[in-house]
């Protein structure tokens, strides 16, 4: 459970102008006092009034002038008195706050980091090298500053982490010839979307929105990448290879079935079995390699 005070609330602040007004007047009396007053120390209090409000307008003004802030779109100001969080302001502009707190500026805009290939392992143990984009932002300005180090720092760690348990739950490729596949990474719409959902639940609770985290790349090791590349390989031209003996198969039934049924051809058992061979053999050589090499 996390510090019931971690969580951003406005903190109090006026427009700057009214504050430049304040120290206009107030360098403006000093100034009337200064000229027709006389300002020498006195231990009577009649005679020493003026050098009093001048004094008391110089604090004003140095007071107006020392709480100055500008407000910029998309940064905003997190209030910290003697170590304790006193509210956060969002205004834009120029704006006036209290001098006495420390005011930390904070990056509140839609931010995005792409990461350093990051060294994983999939289902099957294979190593591989991911680069994942991560589009997020400061959404609570106080747990961000207060609640870890460095939040930053702390995205990129949960990064990291959440790399690895989502590619290792899936194979990188399938090998497998037959038809019903099993889900990959090269689903990258669906590892984003598990990856997305896991680093927002991660940062939530140090104040950081992720909006999506998507794999820009999947690849093998550098020390793995040309075995599986042949292994790859060698798969697409076996499903390639059983495809077209399956397309020869069903056009050599095909002609058979025909050339029975008009009546063409009166064969037996041998007869049948010898065309058969050559009609495949035929249909093979000409969709097979041959087609291939065309």
């Amino acid at each position: 459970m996390l510090d019931p005070e971690l969580n951003e609330r406005p903190a109090r602040a006026c427009s700057g102008w009214w504050a430049l007004a304040v120290a206009a007047l107030a360098t403006g009396g000093a100034a009337v006092l200064a000229r027709y007053e006389d300002l020498r120390p006195s231990t009577s209090p009649a005679e020493a009034w003026p050098l009093a409000a001048v004094a008391g307008c110089a604090f004003l003004t140095l007071a107006a002038l020392s709480g100055l802030r500008r407000g910029r779109t998309g940064h905003a100001w997190s209030l910290t008195l003697f170590g304790r969080y006193r509210g956060t302001i969002r205004r834009t502009g120029l704006i006036w706050s209290s001098p006495l707190p420390r005011h930390a500026r904070v990056d509140v805009r839609l931010r995005h980091w792409r990461s350093e290939p990051l060294c994983v392992v999939d289902a099957e143990g294979t190593a591989l090298r991911s680069v994942v984009l991560v589009v997020w932002r400061v959404k609570d300005t106080a747990r961000a500053l207060l609640a870890v180090d460095d939040h930053t720092s702390y995205l990129r760690g949960q990064v990291e982490s959440a790399v690895a348990r989502v590619l290792s739950r899936m194979p990188a490729d399938s090998f497998d010839p037959a038809p019903a596949e099993p889900e990959t990474l090269r689903d990258t719409e669906a590892v984003g979307d598990e990856l997305t959902r896991m680093l927002a639940a991660e940062c939530r609770a140090v104040g950081i929105e992720v909006f999506s985290a998507r794999p820009l790349s999947v690849e093998y090791a550098p020390e793995v990448a040309a075995a599986m590349q042949r292994r790859r390989i060698a798969s697409i031209d076996a499903r390639h290879r059983d495809s077209v003996l399956t397309s020869v198969l069903d056009a050599v039934d095909n002609t058979v079935h025909r050339m029975s049924d008009r009546g063409l051809v009166g064969l037996d058992d041998y007869e049948r079995k010898a065309l058969v061979k050559d009609l495949t053999v035929a249909f093979y050589t000409a969709r097979g390699p041959a087609a291939d090499a065309r």
